[in-house]
C-alpha cells in the first residue's frame, strides 16, 4: 500500500495468459489487462522503451458512463525525463515461515532447579495478554550418581526430556478452551548427549474466519514469534528485558525467524476493497448490502496466490505544477498476477524493457527441505523450513 498515493489497482483474471495482441483499450474483454502506448497501441518488449509514456489497461464488465479502467501516464526509462520512483515486486508466498529456536549449551548442576519461560507475540495473542502470551515450566535437573565431580555429568538429554513433558502438559482446569503450549508449539530433542538441543517451533497460525459482511473484519496480517528464556531457580514474575547473566544456564538462538504471508486471495481481495473507489466513476462506496455494490468488480480467485508489482510515478507534465504550501501527490499502480504463471512472465518481459529490471524485495518464496533428525522420544524424518 502507498501512503498519500492516488493509487489503481489490477487484478489480472487468473485465465489470462498472455498480454493483448491486438486491438486497442476499447477492445480489452472484461478483466483483461494490456499495457498500451501513448498512441493506444499495443506496448511489446520491443517499442515501449521509445514511446513517450504508456498506460495499464484492464476492461471492465460496466462500461455505462465509464470506459475502460486506466492508469495515468507513466514514463520509465532512466533519464531525468522519467517519472518513476519506484518500481518493485513482492512474490507471492502464501504459507509464511514459522519461527525455529534451538536452546542449547545447557550449563546446569544436578537437581539444580531450572525454569523455561516462553513468551510469544502475535496480532491476536497481544490482543489477549498484555506484552504476550508467557508461560513457564520449571522442573529439576536428574540426579547424578557417577564420577568424582556429579556435577560435570548432568544428563542433558534426561533434562531436556523433563522440560518437553513439562511443555506438552495440558493447560490444568477443566475448561476446554484454556490456552495450553501445545496450541502454539510443538517441541523435540536432537541429539542424546551433553550436546543435546531442544527445538522449539511455532506452529502456524490458526485462519481467522471472516463474515459475509464487506466492511466488518478487513484481512489482517499476522505472524507470530516467540522469545525463550532459561534460567535457574524458580519461575519469576520480573520482564526479562535485561537478564541476569549470572542466572542464564543455556542459550536460545533463533535459527529462522517467522514471516508473514504475501499475496494471498485473502490479502488481495482486501486491496481490491480498500482501491476501489479510486477508479469508480459512480456508487464509490461499498455498503454492507451487496445489491448496492453492483458496480464493484472482483478478478480474485479464491485460494490462488499473487505476485504483486509496484510502480510509483510523479504527473506526467511537471509544468502543470505551481508553487504552493502542499506536499505534491504522486499516483501508484498495484499489479497482481497469479504467481509462478505465464502471464507473470509476460507482463515483466514488457515491464522491464519499459522500467529496467524489476526488484523482487522479499526474494524467492521460501521452500523446504527434508532431514532426518534425533527427536525426542525417537529418530524420524521431518519437513524443516530453511531461511
Amino acid at each position: 500500500m502507498a501512503d498519500f498515493s492516488l493509487t489503481t489497482l489490477f487484478v489480472v483474471p487468473v485465465g489470462q495468459t498472455a498480454l493483448p495482441s491486438s486491438g486497442s483499450t476499447q477492445d480489452l474483454a472484461p478483466g483483461t489487462l494490456g499495457v498500451f502506448r501513448n498512441d493506444y497501441s499495443l506496448a511489446t518488449a520491443g517499442n515501449i522503451a521509445a514511446a513517450p509514456y504508456f498506460y495499464i489497461a484492464q476492461g471492465r464488465q460496466n462500461t455505462y458512463l465509464q470506459g475502460s479502467k486506466r492508469s495515468d501516464k507513466i514514463k520509465g526509462g532512466t533519464g531525468v525525463t522519467s517519472n518513476v520512483t519506484e518500481w518493485y515486486k513482492v512474490t507471492g508466498c502464501a504459507t509464511p515461515l514459522v519461527q525455529i529456536t534451538d536452546v542449547s549449551g545447557f550449563n546446569v548442576k544436578c537437581g539444580e532447579i531450572v525454569t523455561l519461560t516462553l513468551r510469544a507475540h502475535s496480532s491476536y495473542l497481544d490482543t489477549l495478554y498484555f506484552n504476550g502470551f508467557t508461560r513457564s515450566v520449571t522442573v529439576e535437573a536428574p540426579c547424578c550418581d557417577c564420577g568424582a565431580n556429579p556435577c560435570t555429568n548432568v544428563d542433558v538429554p534426561g533434562l531436556i526430556d523433563k522440560l518437553i513433558i513439562a511443555l506438552q502438559r495440558q493447560a490444568p482446569g477443566i475448561n476446554p478452551d484454556d490456552i495450553n503450549l501445545n496450541q502454539f508449539y510443538q517441541f523435540q530433542r536432537l541429539g542424546n548427549n551433553a550436546s543435546a538441543i531442544l527445538r522449539i517451533t511455532a506452529k502456524p497460525l490458526t485462519k481467522y474466519g471472516q463474515p459475509c459482511d464487506v466492511a466488518a473484519f478487513p484481512y489482517e496480517y499476522d505472524r507470530m514469534w516467540f522469545r525463550t528464556f532459561v534460567y535457574s531457580g524458580p519461575a519469576t514474575t520480573a520482564d526479562f528485558i535485561v537478564p541476569d547473566s549470572c542466572n542464564i544456564v543455556a542459550t536460545a538462538t533463533v535459527q529462522q525467524r517467522s514471516s508473514y504471508a504475501t499475496g494471498t486471495s485473502d490479502e488481495i481481495a482486501q486491496l481490491e476493497k480498500n482501491f476501489y473507489s479510486y477508479q469508480a466513476g459512480y456508487l464509490k462506496h461499498l455498503y454492507r448490502m451487496g445489491g448496492y455494490n453492483e458496480n464493484f468488480e472482483s478478478y480474485v480467485n479464491s485460494g490462488s496466490t499473487y505476485s504483486t508489482y509496484y510502480i510509483k510515478f510523479n504527473d506526467f507534465d511537471r509544468s502543470a505544477y505551481q508553487w504552493g504550501d502542499y506536499v505534491y501527490q504522486d499516483s501508484m499502480v498495484i499489479i497482481a498476477v497469479l504467481a509462478g504463471g505465464a502471464f507473470e512472465t509476460a507482463l515483466e518481459t514488457v515491464l522491464n524493457a519499459g522500467l529496467g529490471t524489476v526488484s523482487a524485495i522479499n526474494g524467492a518464496c521460501v521452500t523446504t527441505t527434508s532431514t532426518t533428525t534425533t527427536i525426542w522420544p525417537s529418530t524420524s524424518t521431518t519437513s524443516t523450513r530453511i531461511p
